[in-house]
């Protein structure tokens, strides 16, 4: 019994010592010089700049950007809250999503917090979904309830 305490002091001190070394950290490696850029002679037109390279776009197709914020256009053919409708409520343990669509067909799954056109969703509740919605930068915020469609 004595022996094996003997080897596991020995064992712990020799892995105390190691992490408790002295050695310092390897320096980062150098950078590297920066280029210097050619002189332009005195009369002499400096060469262009480099073109930027354009980023192809995303090709919708008829559907909307899903990596763009959903914001609200000028003029008529914005989305608002006012124009769409509850269509689903689905709920979990740990949330809870509104599927909601627009005029146009396009549905949308949202969480509290979320956006959608003019509007902020606040909360789900059983039959109902809240937003506040801005009609102008500045205005007061309004409420809308839209609720669920029963058929």
């Amino acid at each position: 019994m004595r022996a094996h305490r003997a080897v596991l002091s020995s064992i712990g001190l020799a892995t105390l010592l190691g992490a408790c070394g002295s050695s310092q950290p390897a320096p980062p490696p150098p950078k590297p010089a920066a280029a210097a850029k050619p002189a332009v002679p005195a009369g002499a037109q400096a060469p262009a700049p480099e073109e930027k390279v354009a980023v192809p776009k995303y090709d919708p197709r008829g559907r909307r950007d899903p990596f763009e914020t959903l914001e609200v256009r000028e003029g008529t053919g914005g989305l608002t809250v006012a124009s769409t409708k509850l269509t689903g409520i689905v709920r979990s343990n740990r949330a809870a999503l509104a599927l909601v669509e627009a005029p146009d067909g396009i549905g949308y799954i949202l969480k509290p917090g979320d956006t959608l056109g003019d509007g902020r969703l606040l909360e789900i509740g059983s039959d109902s979904v809240v937003f506040t919605v801005t009609s102008k930068a500045g205005a007061p915020t309004n409420r809308v309830v839209l609720k669920l469609a029963t058929n």
